[in-house]
Formats: C-alpha cells, sequence, structure tokens
C-alpha cells in the first residue's frame, strides 16, 4: 500500500504570482479611493446620480480592493494544526463579499434611479463631465495595473478588475450622459446611464459570487474534466480502479486532488506515483495531489464507499 503526497514546486511560483497581485490590488487600491472622495463631493455638487451611483460602486471598489490586500496577507500565513492550509480560504471570502457588494451597490442604484426617472432633478453637467473624464482615466490606470496581475487565475484579482472594469463603464455613462444634458438639456439620461451601470454591477457582482460559492462548496475547477482524469489514470497499465476522486481548489489558483488508486498486486509505488503525479501535473496542471495506492481485494478494509 502507498501514498503520495505532493506540491510539485507550487509553493514558489503561487508566492510569486501572489505578491504580484497583492501589490497590484494595494496600487489599484490607493488609486481608487482617493479618487472615490472626488467623486463623492462631486456628485453631491453637480448633484449627478450617474456621479453618485459611480462613487458608491468605487466606494463598494476600494473597500473589495483593501479587502482582497488583508485576504492576501492572510493567505500567506503559515499552516496550523487546526488550519492545515493555513488562511488561502480567507481570500475566497473576500470575494464572496465583494461579489454581494457589488449586488447590493447595483440595487440600490435601482432604487434611487427609479425616482429620479418619475423627477429628473437639475445637474450641473459641466462639472460632471470633468470629474467623469478624470474617473474614465483613473479606472484605465487601475484595470491596467490590475492586468498585471494573475486575473484569469486569482479570483480575488479578477473581483478586482470586474469592478473597475464596471466603474470604467459607468465613468463612459456618465460622460455620455452630462454631453446629453449639456447639449440638449435631456435630464432623463443622468439616472439612464446609472441603470446602465447599476445593470452591469448586477452581472459581475453575480458571476463573481457564484463562482466563490462554487469554490467554498468545493466544487471541480471549470477548467478540469473530472471524467478525463479518471479516465486518464485508467489508461496507465498498472491502475485497475479509480474511485474517491475529488479535485477541488483550496482557493481560485490552487487545484487540488485525492483518490484511490487500485493496482492487482505490489508494484514499485514510487514509480507509479511518479508517474501519477507528472501525467496529472501535465495534462492538467493539478500541482497538488494526494493518491492512496490500494492492492485489488485488500483495498479500503471493504469499505462500502469502494466501489
Amino acid at each position: 500500500m502507498g501514498h503520495s503526497h505532493d506540491h510539485h514546486h507550487h509553493g514558489h511560483s503561487h508566492n510569486h504570482g501572489h505578491n504580484a497581485n497583492k501589490k497590484a490590488l494595494f496600487s489599484s487600491f490607493i488609486i481608487i479611493f482617493l479618487f472615490m472622495i472626488v467623486e463623492v463631493v462631486g456628485g453631491f455638487v453637480t448633484n449627478s446620480l450617474a456621479l453618485l451611483s459611480d462613487a458608491g460602486h468605487m466606494l463598494s471598489d476600494a473597500a473589495a480592493l483593501g479587502l482582497s490586500v488583508l485576504a492576501m496577507i492572510f493567505g500567506q500565513k503559515g499552516t496550523s494544526s487546526s488550519k492545515t492550509f493555513g488562511y488561502k480560504r480567507f481570500e475566497i471570502l473576500a470575494a464572496f463579499l465583494n461579489g454581494l457588494a457589488l449586488i447590493v451597490i447595483s440595487l440600490i442604484i435601482f432604487w434611487e434611479a427609479f425616482h429620479r426617472l418619475l423627477a429628473p432633478p437639475q445637474v450641473i453637467s459641466s462639472g460632471m463631465l470633468m470629474i467623469s473624464i478624470i474617473g474614465l482615466v483613473i479606472n484605465i490606470a487601475a484595470a491596467y495595473i490590475l492586468m498585471k496581475g494573475d486575473k484569469d487565475e486569482n479570483l480575488n484579482v479578477r473581483s478586482a478588475f470586474l469592478h473597475v472594469i464596471g466603474d470604467m463603464l459607468g465613468s463612459v455613462g456618465a460622460i455620455i450622459a452630462a454631453l446629453l444634458i449639456m447639449f440638449f438639456g435631456w435630464s432623463l439620461a443622468d439616472p439612464l446611464a446609472s441603470i446602465i451601470v447599476a445593470l452591469l454591477v448586477l452581472v459581475s457582482g453575480y458571476r463573481v459570487t457564484m463562482d466563490s460559492i462554487h469554490i467554498l462548496m468545493e466544487g471541480v475547477p471549470p477548467n478540469i474534466d473530472i471524467e478525463k482524469v479518471k479516465e486518464t489514470l485508467l489508461k496507465l497499465p498498472e491502475v485497475l480502479k479509480v474511485h474517491d476522486l475529488h479535485v477541488w481548489s483550496v482557493t481560485s489558483d490552487f487545484p487540488a486532488l485525492s483518490c484511490h488508486i487500485v493496482v492487482e498486486s505490489e508494484l514499485d509505488n514510487q514509480l507509479l506515483q511518479k508517474k501519477m503525479k507528472k501525467v496529472l501535473h501535465d495534462e492538467f496542471h493539478l500541482e497538488h495531489t494526494t493518491i492512496q495506492i490500494d492492492v485489488d481485494g485488500e483495498q479500503c478494509c471493504k469499505d462500502e464507499h469502494c466501489n
């Protein structure tokens, strides 16, 4: 009977990416927090809901980014006897809260926009236009910084990136609304622009929330086909059966696998484990694997889950 537990150089690459992500998130947090204050003041001065809704989104951005940075700091804490994976999953909790924040912000914007559609207020379009243009530039800068992070693999960075993209589109909407008010006196443009922003924010929030719930529920990573993993292992001539196969994510860029392998008789378990690790790493990018090797007829002590 054999057992394998493999990290396969995961620590070094994970920490390198982790530090890059933390730096990107922190830089974006500073930029967005400072401009959020400007946008809140500008929104009240110009009486623009489009600006205030964008400022509300930026407030959730600042909170989300700050929480994400804290999550990554916690995530780097070492393991303990009570938390054997350390605090890596804290990043997913932060992403979950970010998603919920986006949904709540969008609902608040919808509510306020509804009232403004019934009674459009006067808006100082020139001030609204100026602040919106500055906001667009700020958001482009923040998005560029976050693109340097690992937004495709790290859910925390991706949720922050979606926040910023939502802000960017919000700034574009506010610019268009300001121009429509300035040149055509169309006051409805302001609440309509805020509704468009709210829709974008709602979609982003829903996606991030559902992705984080999937990880918290230890769902199979979307880029891994668990049946294909099983078939690949069964193709190895030494392997008779594969059971109790589990693939999940500890955090968004840390997939893990555990399973039982049944072989015909005692083999060179170290050699077989090495072969399986290589296959799992090369074909599925699985670096954290725990594999139990059992001899046919002796495995699992006749456990009813063995099949």
